[in-house]
Parts: structure tokens; C-alpha cells; sequence
């Protein structure tokens, strides 16, 4: 069957790139200073509403795979899954964690060293310990719940109920009554589109750059604008391609590859590092995050004016919220055959595992460093930016120059893992019907690895870390309201069918 394009989901989307790019480019200045503006106003007024948010879905999600609910599979009849346990795993992570990770993971603790949580008082053990523990928790269960709830409540009526659409609105067509393509069901969509765009500009904004640096490391150059957007230009070059080889051959390679050079990255840090202190500093994190699960979600900081709630924890669930329904749609494509249980202790437990090993590996071997005063990474992280910090800490490992080069391949991978599942899954929702086992055209799919590249390119231009965490602030706002929705039309359409 001829695949027909969705012209109102296709244009919409292209003119949301356009008219957010424009102004941003036109205006940097005065852009930045309005999207800080309205960073700080949503994030200080509806912060219980993101807290809430990831509160609610870790509870739903516990409730469907321990309960009655768990054993149901992801399929019209008795189909298998598509992917081996490994593929589909990697795929998963590689699709939801993208590059951001490895610009993080050395980093993070930097941040709250000096301003923790909690009241702690700064620089001291306690502050220590929580810098240590609080990237663990961030890129932890919760945010792989943001994701989890749209891929069952996507992959469900998808596969079960064979509704022919692979978008967002897929997860509540409970409430259209059978009717296709209608006015709410379009509104969905669309800020899905705009969830999507913003929060895979911002993971472009904050990988860009540090992969430029550890490129000008390596090759001598100067990393500056004119190389970000080689590095970008590079980056669609590798994700077009590998969108355009499909799913099997494309996206399934290049995410088992890219895990094995992970791996092997960490490994090689952990053995060449101080590894007693790396283990040491890891277990006692992962206690810590244990002990206080419940009160690192759930804390609003209401007496202090320490701004750590808003600035770190509401951005991070923002940035899941806004690229749980891109995660969840590609998932979706991965998981025909598998039960609700195994996708929502796959998806928690694989992805929370592979995120916290880069921050005990490597983020701690950044502490190590300026615990040690081998590296003021904190310095060099005021003066020079995180990129340069970066390429500091890792310069400290034995043959440092290959190191160095195979960091910037992995995450130049991951930016293509995330990207070609990022344009897939756009040309899926651009596309009028799509069945299950079908893939959008393939000219489609390489349209959109191009045009994802537009907006990260502006919010580069603009600078600074905070207008990318405001932008995926913003349109994740309204994704909120949809979870509610999907989650409801989740359970009634369970509870109807097995009553």
C-alpha cells in the first residue's frame, strides 16, 4: 500500500521549526533574556506540577507490571518480539539518553558541589556525597517512567487494538469514539512535534559543543562556532544515512555498536582510573538514592530560596516530559510481542542502569580529580565552560588523545541514534497510515534528519545552557495534561478488556 503524507501533521511541523528558528536567530539577545523570563516563572510556580507528574507515573507504572495487568502482551495474537532482549535494549537507551548523557555525567556534580540540596552546607562531606548521588537519581527510574508511559499507552491500542496510527494521539483514541484524525487528535500531535523539536534542539545544544571541543583537542583546532557546525553537519550526514538503511539495518546496528564502544569506554576508565575510590564513592550513591527515593521526588524546597528543585530536578523531568512521547512512539516500534511488565522493567531497569554507570564511572572519576586537586574541574568549569572541563578530565586518563577521540565518536553516535529515531519517528507521525511492521518512506525520514538540524543551530547561536533547559521547559508544559489523559485511557481500555 502507497503511504500517503499527513500535509497539516507535515506542515505543522515545518513551520514550527521555521518560526522558532527565525526569531531566535534575528533576536538572540533579546530571545534569551525572554525564554530566562519565562524559564523562571514556570519553574517556580508549577514545580509541583512536574514533582507530581513523576510521582504519579511511578506509581501507575508499578501498579500495571505487579498487578493483573502485567502479564499482557503488546499483540493482536501470539506474536514474539521483533528484537533480542540486547538489540532492543540498546536501541531503548541509545534512543532515550542520546548525548546529553556524556555531556552530564563528567559534570554534574560540579554543579551541586557548591550549591547542594538539602540545605547542606556547601563543599562539605555531605554536599560530597549528594553531588555524587543526585545525577544517579536524575537520569534514574523516574525519568525512564516519563518515557515508559507513552510506549504502553502508544503501544497498546497500536498493536492490541490495531489502531492503523503510530503517533501520540494513537494513546488516547479510547476517547474518539473510532473517529480518525480529528481536531483534539491533531492538537496531540502536534505538541508532540513541538515536545519533540525542543527537546532534541536542546540535547543538540548542550552535545555540540563539547563534541566540538573534544574534536579541536584532538585535531588541534580552535573549537568555535564554525566547527559546532561542522560537528552538526557531520552529525546529520551520519543520522540521514543511517535513517535511510531503515530500522534493521540502520538504527539497530548503529545503537549495538555504539553500546559496545560504551562499554568499553567505561571500562577502560574504570580500570585506569582509581578504582577502589570509584567503587567505593558508586555504592555508597546508589544507597543514598535508595534511602531517599521517595523525598528526592517529592522535594519542593519550600523554605530556602537555594533554587535546586527548579533549576536542576524540574529540568531534568521537563526534558523527559517533553521526550517521553518521541521515546515512547520509537519504543512502540520495538516492542510488538513483549509483555507490559517486561517493557516497564526493561525500560526502568536497563536504561536507569546504563545511565547510572556513566555517572559512577565518570562522574566520579571527575570528583576524584578535584577531591585530589589533580584538576580544578570546578574552575575550569566557570571560566572556560563544560566542554573545556570536559576535555580537562578526560586529558588525566593514560593515552588520552585516543580516549579523548573515541568519547567524541560515542557521542557522536548517540547523537545519531537519538536523531534517526528522533526523524523516524516524526515521519511516522506525518504519515497518514502506518501499520504495524511498516516504516515511513525513506525520502521522509531523511527530510526530517535534516530539518531536526535547523533549531539546535539557533539555540547554539543564542548560547547558553540555560536557554536550551528553557526551551524544553516550555513545551513540555502541556505534555503533562496529555500524560493524564493517555494514562487514563490506558487503564479503561485495560479494564474493559480484561475485566
Amino acid at each position: 500500500m502507497k503511504q500517503q503524507i499527513d500535509w497539516p501533521g507535515f506542515v505543522a511541523a515545518c513551520a514550527i521549526i521555521v518560526l522558532t528558528s527565525v526569531p531566535l536567530a534575528l533576536f538572540p539577545e533579546a530571545s534569551a533574556r525572554i525564554i530566562e523570563n519565562l524559564y523562571d516563572v514556570i519553574s517556580h510556580n508549577l514545580a509541583f506540577l512536574y514533582l507530581m507528574a513523576g510521582m504519579g507515573v511511578m506509581l501507575l507504572l508499578m501498579w500495571l507490571a505487579l498487578g493483573r495487568y502485567g502479564k499482557v502482551r503488546l499483540a493482536a495474537g501470539d506474536e514474539q518480539p521483533e528484537f533480542s532482549d540486547f538489540s532492543w535494549a540498546a536501541m531503548l537507551f541509545c534512543t532515550g539518553v542520546g548525548a546529553g548523557l556524556l555531556f552530564w555525567a563528567p559534570l554534574e556534580w560540579a554543579y551541586y558541589l557548591d550549591t547542594p540540596p538539602f540545605g547542606v552546607a556547601a563543599g562539605s562531606i555531605a554536599a560530597t556525597e549528594w553531588a555524587a548521588t543526585y545525577g544517579i537519581f536524575h537520569w534514574g527510574p523516574t525519568a525512564w517512567g516519563f518515557y515508559c508511559l507513552p510506549t504502553l499507552a502508544i503501544a497498546y491500542p497500536y498493536y492490541v487494538k490495531k489502531v492503523p496510527f503510530l503517533r501520540l494521539s494513537t494513546s488516547c483514541h479510547y476517547f474518539f469514539g473510532g473517529m480518525a484524525e480529528t481536531r483534539s487528535e491533531r492538537l496531540i500531535d502536534w505538541l508532540f512535534m513541538i515536545g519533540l523539536l525542543g527537546g532534541a534542539a536542546s540535547s543538540l545544544g548542550f552535545s555540540t559543543p563539547m563534541i566540538a571541543a573534544l574534536v579541536g583537542r584532538v585535531a588541534g583546532l580552535e573549537a568555535n562556532f564554525n566547527l559546532e557546525l561542522a560537528v552538526i553537519f557531520v552529525s546529520v550526514v551520519l543520522f540521514a544515512t543511517s535513517v535511510w538503511l531503515g530500522l534493521r539495518k540502520g538504527i539497530k546496528r548503529l545503537s549495538d555498536l555504539n553500546i559496545w564502544l560504551a562499554v568499553g569506554l567505561l571500562v577502560f576508565i574504570l580500570l585506569a582510573g582509581p578504582t577502589i575510590f570509584l567503587l567505593k564513592s558508586s555504592l555508597n550513591s546508589v544507597g543514598l538514592m535508595l534511602q531517599n527515593f521517595i523525598r528526592m521526588n517529592s522535594w519542593t524546597d519550600p523554605y530556602t530560596a537555594s533554587n535546586f528543585v527548579e533549576n536542576w530536578t524540574i529540568f531534568y523531568w521537563a526534558w523527559w516530559i517533553a521526550f517521553g512521547p518521541f521515546v515512547g512512539v520509537f519504543v512502540t516500534r520495538i516492542s510488538q510481542g513483549r509483555t507490559i511488565r517486561q517493557v516497564v522493567f526493561g525500560m526502568l531497569g536497563y536504561g536507569s542502569l546504563g545511565g547510572g554507570l556513566f555517572y559512577m564511572i565518570l562522574g566520579n572519576y571527575g570528583l576524584h580529580l578535584q577531591l585530589e586537586g589533580t584538576v580544578a574541574v570546578t574552575q575550569v568549569l566557570a571560566d572556560s565552560g563544560g566542554p573545556a572541563a570536559i576535555v580537562a578530565i578526560l586529558d588525566q586518563l593514560p593515552m588520552s588523545t585516543l580516549l579523548i577521540s573515541m568519547y567524541a565518536i560515542v557521542a557522536l553516535v548517540f547523537s545519531a541514534t537519538t536523531y534517526d529515531s528522533a526523524s523516524y519517528t516524526l515521519a511516522s507521525v506525518a504519515t497518514r497510515q502506518l501499520l504495524a511492521g511498516e516504516e515511513p518512506a525513506r525520502w521522509h525520514r531523511v527530510f526530517w534528519a535534516v530539518m531536526l538540524a535547523i533549531l539546535p543551530v539557533t539555540l547554539i547561536f543564542v548560547g547558553g545552557i540555560k536557554v536550551a533547559q528553557t526551551a524544553t521547559l516550555i513545551v513540555s508544559l502541556p505534555l503533562i495534561f496529555v500524560g493524564v489523559l493517555m494514562a487514563v485511557a490506558l487503564v479503561r481500555q485495560l479494564r474493559a478488556d480484561h475485566p
